[in-house]
Formats: structure tokens, C-alpha cells, sequence
């Protein structure tokens, strides 16, 4: 894993997101099609801004797949994901060639894991954005995660830390409020990507940051998971790399 540090989150989006657009521009160029997975929450907002003012992508070329939905969420609910992303970038970027939102609000959320599943096998993804949780999470995989399921996508229960982010993030008005089930990208489909480049700014995921970095690969840190993948930077800034002791930089 490769680790990058910048002064700033803004400084850290900006280069997540040049790195980003190297990969997609070229992908285009080698077989005319790109395919991304995209993060969202607060650390993604600076890698996006970021990523949307690439103008010299043809983003009609782009395939885009998301990492997560809640359960029982409509589209156009504050804290929809498929919302947050139409916002922040399908709008902002134009027709892309696909988009493929998960449908959180199914009536059958395992049909809907095997549709999206369906989906996403039919490609080889290029670019993983992705963002690490307060505990440790990837997408919303929460410890103790499953790294050995193959299915795409999977039903899975928030843990009460993580559902305590979503409501510091602002999502959410009462963590009662806060759905108690998502749909998830597996952590082995999230490792399929050819790149990964994850975007971790903030003091309050320094912890988070030192475990997934320099802990050991296990289940209890999903994100350590990404120690093993062979093409995987992390950006950072100086708040939430400020624990590390040296090993994982």
C-alpha cells in the first residue's frame, strides 16, 4: 500500500483526484471505457469536487458503480447515497455511459444484491474510490467483516459506530433515525478493482487510519484488508495521519 500525506484535505482531495483521472483517461484510451466505484460521505467531498473538474474526460466513456445504500432509504432522502452522488457528480459531469445505483429502498433487498451483482461482474473495474470508516469500515462492511463471501453485494447490520458517524456527519437528525441495515459492496469485490485509492482526511479517523496501516490484516479493521491489494494509495491529510508511527507511511 502506498501512503500519501498533504497539509490539507484539500490539498489531499486534489491529488486523489488527479491520480483518479489518470487512471480513467487511460482506461478510455486503452479500450475506449472506464469503470469506477465511487465513495461518498464527508471525506469524499473534497476527492470529488476534485475529480468533477477533470474536463478533458470523456466522461460519456465512464461506467460508474456506487459502494453502498441504506435499507428503507428513498432516493430523495437527505442521506440517500444515490442523492448524494447524483449531486456531487452524475449532474456534474454529464450523461454517463452507465450509472448503477443500488436500490435501497427494494422490498427485497437480497433480490436487489444479486441484480446489482449481476451487474458488476460483467466488468473489470479500473478505479476504486473509497473512503475508510471511524471504525475501521470499508464501505459498510463493519467489523468483524466477511472477507470471504464472493457475492458482489451483501444485506449487512450497522454496527452502533458506525450508525454514531452518520449522525456526527450530519445525516442524520437522531441516531434513531439511522437505518440499522444496508446493502454493501463485499470487501472481495471492492478488492477486484485494479487501483484503489482511498480518501481519509480528519483527526477522528486517525485511529482508524493507524489500525488499517499498521495493524494487522484482520476482520476486526475491514480496511486492513487493503494492505494486501497490489495497486492501493491512501490519501491523507496531517490530521488523520497523525498517529502513525512511520511503518505504514
Amino acid at each position: 500500500m502506498k501512503v500519501t500525506i498533504h497539509e490539507t484535505k484539500e490539498e489531499m482531495g486534489k491529488a486523489a483526484a488527479e491520480h483518479a483521472l489518470r487512471v480513467i483517461r487511460a482506461a478510455i484510451d486503452k479500450r475506449e471505457e472506464a469503470v469506477v466505484i465511487l465513495a461518498t460521505g464527508t471525506s469524499q467531498f473534497e476527492t470529488l469536487n476534485a475529480l468533477t473538474e477533470g474536463g478533458d474526460v470523456d466522461w460519456s466513456r465512464v461506467v460508474m458503480f456506487h459502494l453502498d445504500e441504506y435499507i428503507g432509504i428513498s432516493p430523495d432522502h437527505p442521506a440517500s447515497f444515490r442523492r448524494y452522488l447524483t449531486e456531487r457528480f452524475v449532474n456534474r459531469v454529464g450523461p454517463l455511459k452507465e450509472v448503477n445505483f443500488i436500490e435501497g429502498e427494494s422490498d427485497d433487498p437480497e433480490t436487489e444484491c444479486r441484480r446489482a451483482g449481476s451487474l458488476i461482474q460483467g466488468y473489470t473495474v479500473d478505479v476504486a474510490l473509497v473512503g475508510i470508516g471511524e471504525n475501521g469500515h470499508l464501505a459498510f462492511n463493519d467489523p468483524p467483516a466477511d472477507f470471504e463471501i464472493l457475492d458482489p453485494f451483501l444485506v449487512v447490520e450497522l454496527d452502533d459506530a458506525c450508525r454514531r458517524q452518520q449522525l456526527g456527519e450530519g445525516w442524520f437528525q437522531t441516531l434513531e433515525n439511522v437505518p440499522r441495515q444496508a446493502i454493501s459492496m463485499s470487501i472481495q469485490q471492492i478488492m477486484k478493482g485494479t487501483s484503489i485509492i482511498a480518501s481519509v482526511p480528519a483527526a477522528r479517523k486517525a485511529e482508524a487510519v493507524k489500525k488499517a496501516l499498521e495493524g494487522n490484516v484482520t476482520p476486526d479493521c475491514p480496511s486492513s484488508i487493503l494492505q494486501e491489494h497490489p495497486d492501493c494509495t491512501l490519501y491523507l491529510d496531517r490530521a488523520s495521519s497523525a498517529l502513525l508511527s512511520g511503518k505504514g507511511r
